[in-house]
This record gives C-alpha cells, structure tokens and sequence, in this order.
C-alpha cells in the first residue's frame, strides 16, 4: 500500500474522509503557468496528486509539490488554505515535497511557490468549501444559498443556531471530487492572509526540537563517505565516468568497522558501521585516476576573455529596426563590459542524505528542492520503477538554488542498495564546495548612446551565460548518463531592460557549462540588471542628469514608478548628478540607485516582485575597503500572504547581496574549483553588515509575485553606483574586494 493510501486509511479511521484531488493536465492547473513550475517529461502529461483532505475531526490535511527552503511558505500555504476552506489555521497540516503524497510540481525555483503552484491548492480548498456547503444543503433541507461558512462550520444565515461542523459533513462521507480548474478562489473571509501570521516551523528550530536531514538515524543504519574523480567542480569537459584507473582496497585492510567498498566505474564509496570509520577509510584509500586538468582559465582577470571566446549560440530575444542605424548615429556613445563570478551557495552544512533500498522499494531522506526530478534520477540510477521509490523531504542546510543535496542523496541510495542497510552520507566540506553546482560567471556587453537631447537612443546587450543544469553527479560517474555538454536557455532572465528606449537588440548566447552549474538566487537576472542599472548610470552622468531622475521617462510600468518614488522618500533622495566627491581624509562617501522587477522561466518569462535600492557606502581610499552603511529598499510582490514573511525574505536578499557582490567569488585551477573551505571563499560577517531599512508596497487584491529572490537583483548596481558616486571611477565586475578597488583607483591615477 502506497503511502497515500496509508494516510487516507488515517484519515478515515476518524469515521469520514472528503478531498479534492487534481488529474489534469498542468496548464489548467494555473492560468499562465511558467514552465519552470513543471519538469520537462511532465509538461504535457496530467499532473495527479491530492491537494486537499478533510477528515471527521475537522483536521485539513493540504498537499503541494513543492518545499519550504526557509522561506516560510509552509505557514504561507497554510494561510492561504485556511482561508480558502474557511477553518482555523491550526486545522490545517501542510505536506510539502513528498513524491509518495504531492504532486509533481517540478523544482521549488523562481519564487514561484505562491505564484504559481499555490492556486490549484487554493482553488481545491475553495471547491471543499463548496462541496461542504452542498452537504449541508442536503442535510438541512434549506438551498446552498442559504448558507455560509465561519471558522470550520457551515451556519444557516437565516437562523444561526443552526450550524453543522465540517467534522460532522465528513463523518459519513469517503469522497474525493476531481479538482475543477474554474472553481472561483473564494476570497470572501480573509481572516490570515495579509496577516503576520508567526512561522510554524520557528520554534522548533530555536527550541532544537526540529530533526534535520543530518540528525536522520534509523535502526540498523550504516554510515558512507564517497570519493570523488581528482577534478573538483568540473563538468562535460572532464573524463567523469571514465576516468577510474585502480582502487587498492588492501590500503585499509587494517581498518577497523568497514563493511563494503562500492565500485562502479567513477563511483568510490565506503560503508562503515560507524562514521568516524567512514572518514578514516575514504582518508586512507589508494585511488588511482587519470591525469586530467584542462579547466579553461576562469581567474578575475581572464573570465571576461574566456566567456567571450567560448563556443555559443546567439539567441535574438528582441530586435528593432533601426539599431544599427541608431549604433551608428549616437551623440555619445557608451560602451561597456560588465562581469558576473562565479559564487557558491555556500551551505553551512555539508549535504546530507540517509537512504534505505531494498529490492522493492527505496526510500530516501534528503534535503533536496527537487524531490520529484530526483525520484526520476533514482529511478534511472538504481533500475527501479519511480512508483517503488520515496522521497521523503527534510529540512536542510540553505542552498539558495542548488546544492549537493540531490548527489548526496543518490551517493546513501547506491550504497544503500550494494549494502542491503540504511546507510547515511554526508560529504565532507571540500566536497560540498568543490563539487556543489556553482552558480554561473556571466559576460554582459553592452552598446548604447545618447542622442544630441542627451536621452538614451539605443541599447544593445549580448549576455553569455554558460549553462546551468548540473546532471545528478553519481548518475555521470556510473555511466547511467552519458557525459556531454548540456546547453540550456537559461541567461535571459530579465535580460530586456523594463525601459522604453527608441531602438534596441537584445542576444542571449547560450553556452554549454564551463564547470559544474546550476541556478542560484537570481539566475542570469541579478548579473543581467546589474549591467542595466550601471549602464543607466553611467548614461545619466554622461548627460550630466540625477541618476533617478535621468531614468523615469523611459518607465512606463505604474507600479514601477510608485516604488522609485517611495524608495526616493524613504532615503530622502537629494537630486543631482553622481560623483559629488564627499571626502572626510581617506575615507569617500557615496550613494547608488538602481530597480529591477524579476523576470523568471522560459522566456519571455513571468513577471515576479519588484524593488529598488538606494545604497549609501564608504570607500577608503588608502586600503580599499568598502562599508556598506545603509541600504534602503522598496519592495512590491503583490499581495503579501504573510508580510512578515516577506520582510525576513527582503532582509535575507539584501545581506547575502551584499555578501556576493563585496567578497564572494570561486577560484580555480586547471584541475577545478580551489575555494574548498571558508578561508579562500570569505562571507560578510556580522560586524560588516549594514543597516537596513525596508517598505513594502501593499497591494492586497494584485496577484501574489512571490518574494524569494526580486529583493536582490537590483542590488549590485547599486552598490556599484555608489561606488562611482564615491570615487569617479566605474566598477563593473564583483566581487568589490579591497584588492580590486585599489586596482581600479590606483589605475585611474596611473
């Protein structure tokens, strides 16, 4: 019996079940559904799972695809379900990301779990409503119009007394209606929606009561530790799969605890009864790999070269007319190279899984974001049918994107299965950083100008930005996939700029990965709005025009104007040119603007939240060190579910931002990735952080945007923007580190 079934029987225990399940095709889940909400193979294929279930003690179990990273959705879901059916918040038990439970909603990406994949479990808890109202009708003998819904009960409007609880109209009923895709959200009793409702996963975490996928122990569990090909981070361009020469387990005969040694092809594990045996066997283990190093050159001052000379292909996003013409004729004309590193996620604790395969069934605890996309990786990678496999999701340490979660979760399952035990693996912190799918570095070139009125006449950006769809590793180094390059259409994310220029041509060229990648907060958006909003800055001071007040002719978006406006207010915007050279001694002081509105998904994408940044900074100019004193931001998602939510997830954006663009950057060799342990890959500490002051735009009755990763795209820009404001000087490629300010200002005085 599946689980499903398992918790259905549960549920009906108490005398009574009613629920509302989807089996429909994906497209009438949603009306403009990114494609991104669903996996490749299941686009076109009907989407089944139970959203929503009522058993006869009232209790609502709800059911969506996707899973809570830390952002809160979990309660935001949960508000949202609650209204929707009319109960109490405590009533209802959100399930998130089980394969055996949910719906294959495709990986939790893009800040689309409130814009996207919550509406069908809104529109079923509306139909549940709808479908109690119904029993009630029958049960009173009065029309459904009669009647009205209060907090888990169903009241005759005309006599109130008269009331029948949803436990009761479920006590004698086992039904479970198809989803209905025209069923009306009912948005008539917002009693948590809106509100700060506080976060139901927060005090176990502060309590220590919340088990984490690395505190997993099951009954009879091993514990694995695996060892990787000698090419930290590589991708298609390394021998991964083929490259194993010799394992000489005699190496660690002596040692202690061991129970198997798994081999196949590139895959080295090591099961032991206890971890500390675990370690010390991969430690000590002679293993022979083929000599390999030929990662192109990736260090800050050869990536813009590397990424241009790269082999892609041009992908025409927009084009007018006259560009050339326009290129030709500019007044001034601004041309610009602007560079994008290459970051970690920076996990601060290694990926972990525990996994426990039998002939017939596998389940596996993991923290993965993609639960239903890794059941299929299984599936393939242990010859199992996906209907015999769990994946059964944990809180984990935060990825931002993606992690190793998912290669660790096939490392427990493969050794798990040569085992016949539960085994548990956790990777070691060089491998977490080495071989975690980094997120891309990104080369943004662009050609604009002014005409003889100093506006912007035309605007041209090529952005390369290699791939980053990182197959599941051990499924590579098993041969189970072949390992060849993977280009993917990813580097457009709001790759066309949100402004109404006379000409303009956007390329995006796709290429394949240059190491290990995948998406990380912001996607191609944040390196892409980065050269925007620079370029814009550029322009204004070019045309001697206060930055902020240069750009809003060419903004036609309402809601784009209210945020510049309040964002103006709320930083006390004084308007004038940049570069007003504020100078106390060493020390200069600056003042950036930029905005952005997230665009996600296949393009032309889904608009998501909105925001602007005003960022006020100090330089100085004897050492190179960059303060961030105070960022000030605006920030609208459209209703806010939870606006607390939405301020811990703008305040969250707004530090890691600042963290990538003034320290973060990966380093490698021609072996791979050499940022392996905190000292070569520092993070903003405490001390560093700057002040920060948010407002968020209500619009309550606008459509959720979701809120986990608008907050920092426009960041970077302004910081950079402060940085010009402060030294005259113009920095186009982050990390701002004290090294490369100094470069910048000492070059400008050579």
């Amino acid at each position: 019996m599946n689980t499903f079934a398992l918790t259905r029987r549960r549920l009906l225990q108490a005398g009574g079940f009613l629920s509302v399940s989807a089996m429909l095709p994906h497209s009438a889940l949603a009306s403009g559904t990114p494609d991104s909400a669903f996996p490749v193979s299941e686009r076109s294929k009907t989407q089944l799972g139970s959203f929503i279930a009522l058993s006869a003690d009232g209790r609502v179990t709800a059911f969506n695809g996707h899973v809570d990273l830390g952002t809160g959705v979990r309660t935001a879901l949960t508000q949202y379900v609650a209204d929707a059916l009319d109960v109490e918040f405590s009533a209802v038990t959100m399930i998130l990301g089980n394969t055996s439970l949910t719906p294959d909603q495709g990986p939790t990406i893009a800040s689309s779990t409130l814009q996207v994949t919550a509406i069908p479990l809104r529109k079923a808890a509306s139909q549940l409503r709808q479908q109690l109202i119904q029993l009630a009708a029958a049960a009173m003998k009065v029309p459904a119009e009669q009647l009205h819904t209060e907090a888990g009960w169903v009241v005759d409007s005309h006599t109130p007394a008269r009331r029948l609880s949803y436990g009761q109209l479920a006590s004698n009923e086992d039904s479970n209606l198809p989803l209905d895709p025209d069923t009306p959200l009912n948005t008539a009793t917002p009693r948590y929606v809106g509100q700060s409702v506080a976060r139901v996963d927060i005090p176990a975490k502060v309590t220590g009561k919340l088990s984490w996928i690395h505190d997993l122990r099951l009954p009879g569990m091993l514990h694995g530790r695996v060892i990787r090909p000698p090419y930290p981070g590589t991708d298609s361009s390394a021998p991964l799969g083929h490259s194993l020469i010799s394992v000489d387990e005699s190496s660690v005969a002596h040692l202690r605890g061991i129970v198997k040694i798994v081999v196949k092809h590139d895959f080295v594990g090591i099961v032991a009864r206890r971890e500390e045996q675990a370690i010390a066997a991969m430690r000590a283990l002679k293993v022979e790999w083929q000599p390999w190093a030929q990662v192109p050159a990736l260090d800050p001052e050869s990536l813009p070269v590397t990424l241009a000379d790269c082999a892609k292909s041009p992908r025409v996003l927009r084009e007018d007319a006259e560009i050339d013409g326009a290129l030709n004729e500019r007044h001034i004309a601004i041309d610009a190279d602007y560079v994008w590193p290459y970051q970690l996620h920076g996990s601060i604790g290694p990926s972990c899984a525990v996994a426990d395969v039998s002939a017939r069934q596998a389940v596996i605890w993991s923290g993965t974001q993609n639960p239903h996309d890794l059941r299929r990786d299984l599936s393939l990678l242990l010859n199992m049918d996906t209907g015999w496999i769990e994946v059964k999701r944990m809180e984990a340490s935060g990825c931002y994107g993606r992690n190793c979660a998912d290669d660790v979760s096939a490392d427990a399952a493969l050794l798990s299965q040569a085992t016949g035990h539960p085994v548990r693996v956790q990777l070691m912190r060089e491998q977490e950083a080495a071989w975690e799918p980094k997120g891309s570095g990104q080369l943004m070139r662009v050609r604009g100008g002014l005409d003889k009125d100093l506006q912007v006449s035309c605007y041209q950006l090529h952005t390369c930005y290699p791939s980053n769809n990182a197959t599941t590793l051990p499924l590579l180094l098993t041969r189970k996939v072949e390992n060849k390059p993977d280009v993917q259409t990813m580097g457009d994310r709001s790759a066309i700029p949100q402004y109404r220029f006379p000409q303009m041509r956007v390329v995006c060229e796709d290429a394949a990965p240059l190491v290990r990648a995948s998406w990380m907060r912001g996607v191609s958006a944040m390196p892409n709005v980065f050269a925007h909003e620079s370029w814009l800055d550029e322009a204004a001071w070019r045309a001697g025009q206060d930055p902020v007040a240069f750009r809003m002719p060419s903004i036609q978006d309402s809601r784009a104007i209210a945020l510049i406006n309040a964002v103006k207010k709320l930083a006390n915007w004084q308007e004038g040119p940049a570069h007003r050279q504020q100078q106390q001694g060493d020390i200069l002081r600056g003042r950036g603007f930029a905005w952005a509105r997230y665009f996600h998904s296949k393009f032309p994408g889904f608009g998501a939240a909105w925001a602007a940044w005003v960022c006020d900074l100090t330089v100085n100019r004897r050492t190179g060190v960059v303060k961030i004193d105070k960022v000030y931001v605006t920030h609208d998602c459209g209703q806010m579910v939870n606006p607390a939510g939405v301020r811990h997830q703008v305040h969250g954006n707004i530090i890691q931002c600042c963290s990538r663009v003034l320290k973060e950057t990966v380093t490698f060799d021609d072996r791979g990735t050499t940022s392996l342990e905190w000292g070569s890959y520092p993070l903003l500490r405490f001390d560093e952080l700057p002040e920060v002051e948010i407002q968020l735009l209500a619009y309550p009755e606008e459509p959720a945007m979701g809120a986990g990763e608008s907050a920092s795209v426009p960041g970077p820009a302004a910081i950079a923007n402060a940085l010009f404001d402060a030294t005259g000087r113009r920095f186009r490629a982050p990390p701002f580190t004290p090294e490369r300010v100094l470069q910048v200002l000492q070059g400008a005085e050579k």
